[in-house]
């Protein structure tokens, strides 16, 4: 079996190097060296989680009815601009835009656009990613405009619940895979179907890291969660169906919609594993 975890050279193991290399000798899928920040990457994650929240507060000031979706990604790019900081998701893999705008049935990756008009019951998804002297922080919140349907107005709650059930699930030493059986366990109650076609994941160093975050229930442990880890969890929650597909009128090939067209939310959180729990750095 190929190791995952290295002791670094010409040093003894610690107490720490040891619980993982036991655990990884009963089995267990185990961190690499690379996913346990530093302290100084933890800070300087910590640092572009500050702006990745400014970035959500401005949006959160502004945001109405009426307003374009393109007027919420200028706000993203202005905030980023004045904070020295960078938008993630600008020219990522060909994604045109620096934030992901999902209106009602875009379960994510929605592309803000000039003629998408924020309406009076709307919900939408804003999800940014902040890049900051080299470090990732990403997060993504839930607004609804104006006033909605109880069914809607129901459906981002719980999945904001889910989120929090999510990250008391996540626990030192423990695995991953508890934080989807978690998350679904709760969706499950209000008949909500857990999407499956994306994941959470890790991130601080680069845009997208291990471990895979699964918002549903699977076998196995998954990977060890351990101290100095940074991960998000994004449940993406859906009133009907988990199934989901990608918009064929979309030139990019980005935007996720709910394969019956009902809506979906998404709440994101950066965390940081601490001996304690999660520690939320996109507050």
């Amino acid at each position: 079996m190929k190791r995952r975890w290295h002791c670094k050279a010409g040093e003894q193991p610690t107490e720490f190097d040891k619980r993982i290399m036991y655990l990884e000798n009963k089995g267990a899928l185990v961190p690499t060296r690379e996913l346990v920040k530093t302290p100084e990457q933890i800070e300087g994650i910590r640092r572009a989680g500050v702006v990745n929240t400014g970035v959500l507060d401005a949006v959160g000031a502004a945001i109405h009815a009426g307003m374009s979706t393109l007027e919420i990604d200028q706000i993203c790019r202005d905030y980023c601009a004045a904070h020295g900081a960078t938008p993630a998701c600008l020219n990522y893999e060909g994604f045109p835009m620096s934030v992901c705008t999902s209106i009602n049935e875009v379960v994510c990756h929605g592309i803000p656009k000039a003629d998408d008009i924020l309406e009076d019951g709307d919900i939408i998804n804003v999800d940014f990613t902040t890049i900051l002297d080299g470090y990732y922080a990403d997060a993504s919140r839930m607004f609804i405009i104006g006033k909605t349907t109880p069914e809607k107005e129901q459906l981002v709650k719980v999945t904001k619940e889910c989120l929090e059930i999510g990250m008391e699930a996540a626990k030192p030493w423990g695995f991953v895979n508890e934080i989807g059986k978690a998350i679904e366990k709760h969706a499950k109650k209000y008949h909500y179907g857990v999407v499956r076609d994306l994941c959470g994941h890790g991130v601080g160093c680069h845009f997208h890291e291990e471990p895979e975050v699964c918002h549903f229930a699977q076998r196995g442990d998954g990977m060890l969660l351990v101290p100095g880890m940074v991960f998000t969890i994004e449940p993406m929650i859906n009133m009907g169906t988990w199934k989901v597909f990608i918009d064929a009128d979309d030139p990019y090939g980005w935007e996720v919609i709910s394969e019956d067209e009902q809506p979906s939310a998404q709440w994101e959180h950066t965390l940081l594993m601490t001996e304690h729990g999660v520690e939320i750095l996109t507050y």
